[in-house]
């Protein structure tokens, strides 16, 4: 049973997830349109999916969150790996 006050609770839509109007590029949209077809997927699955890829990249916590999950899974390290990632950050500008 739900305990959300009449005012807050969700109004039945066929799609889940919230509605949204973006302003993007004639030409951007027209080659978003044209990738949709091909891939054969609505437009709000397209762009919801780019959104989801662009947040990914781009949250510097869930990246670093995620490099740690990895590297914790392996903590003793490697010796040959350990070596070349020295090596390969000693030639690396910053």
């Amino acid at each position: 049973m739900s305990r959300l006050p009449p005012s807050l609770k969700p109004l039945p839509s066929y799609t889940s997830g919230m509605k949204t109007a973006i302003s993007v590029p004639n030409d951007l949209f027209a080659d978003a349109e044209r990738l949709a077809r091909r891939l054969k997927k609505s437009r709000s699955r397209m762009y919801a999916e780019a959104v989801a890829e662009y947040v990914a990249r781009h949250d510097a916590d869930a990246v670093t969150a995620k490099l740690n999950e990895v590297l914790g899974e392996h903590p003793e390290g490697d010796q040959f790996v350990d070596t070349a990632s020295r090596v390969v950050l000693r030639r690396t500008e910053w």
